[in-house]
This record gives structure tokens, C-alpha cells and sequence, in this order.
């Protein structure tokens, strides 16, 4: 698939690490490093814009390395680029550790990936089907 992007970055295009990686990372793009105190959020620029076909979004998705040695995840994620957003990609990270975090410019900070949706008509009725579930809550399956 093809996907128009702009890169005002100072970066090369995010690309797939290996030929079965599904996510890209994602670059900070910035004049001067970030430091972020805990429990701090931030929106991390990366410079780049993209135009997605109808039909699909970006997801925004920690790094896992990331997020286990230093504690720094994206605040909302999965973040949802939709196809019809044209702005910069901003990153909302979160520093769930006790230490002060630095963010540099190039720093991969977090990882795309790009999915197909289904779009929905609601049809209203008055009672839905049974399953095995049922209404079953959180935790309704048991932990084994």
C-alpha cells in the first residue's frame, strides 16, 4: 500500500525493522531535548504528516523497551490517526516512573502501525442473541 507523507523531520521515514514487524517507529523531532519529570505528559512532535486511504488509521503504540526500562508510554493508546487527519503527528507520552526522563531529538519514542477498519451502520433492535458469555462481566471467565 501506498501512503503520501510529508517529512519535515531532520530524520529519515520510519520503517519496518525486520520483514514481519508490523509497527514503524517513530522519531522525536526536535530543536532541544525533552525533559520529562514523572507522571509528566507531553506531546512529542515528529515532523512528519501522512494521508491515509479511507478505511484505514494509524495506530500510536508504546515501545516496549521503552516502557519497561524507563517507564515512558503513550498516554492514550492505542492513539487513533484517522485518514482524514492532516496534521502533524504529535506523540502524547507519559512518564510513569519516579526519574526525570530526557527525550532526544531522534529518539524513537513510539511505534506506528498502520490498520483497516470497518465503518458501522448501527441497526437498533430490541433484544440481542444469546451466547456462551452472556452478560458476564470483567473477570466473568475465571484466571485459568
Amino acid at each position: 500500500m501506498k501512503v503520501k507523507v510529508v517529512n519535515r523531520s531532520k530524520h529519515a521515514l520510519p520503517h519496518y525493522a525486520t520483514a514481519a514487524s508490523a509497527g514503524m517507529d517513530l522519531r522525536a523531532n526536535l530543536d532541544a531535548p525533552l525533559r520529562m519529570a514523572p507522571l509528566q505528559r507531553l506531546m512529542v512532535p515528529t515532523g512528519l504528516f501522512i494521508e491515509l486511504p479511507a478505511g484505514y488509521e494509524a495506530q500510536i503504540r508504546p515501545r516496549s523497551g521503552l516502557a519497561a526500562k524507563k517507564g515512558i508510554t503513550v498516554a492514550n493508546a492505542p492513539g487513533t490517526i484517522d485518514a482524514d487527519y492532516r496534521g502533524e503527528i504529535k506523540v502524547i507520552l507519559v512518564n510513569l516512573s519516579d526519574r526525570t526522563h530526557e527525550i532526544a531529538d531522534g529518539e524513537r519514542i513510539a511505534q506506528m502501525v498502520v490498520a483497516r477498519h470497518e465503518t458501522i451502520d448501527w441497526l437498533e433492535v430490541e433484544e440481542l442473541s444469546e451466547s456462551e458469555r452472556g452478560p458476564g462481566g470483567f473477570g466473568h471467565t475465571g484466571s485459568r
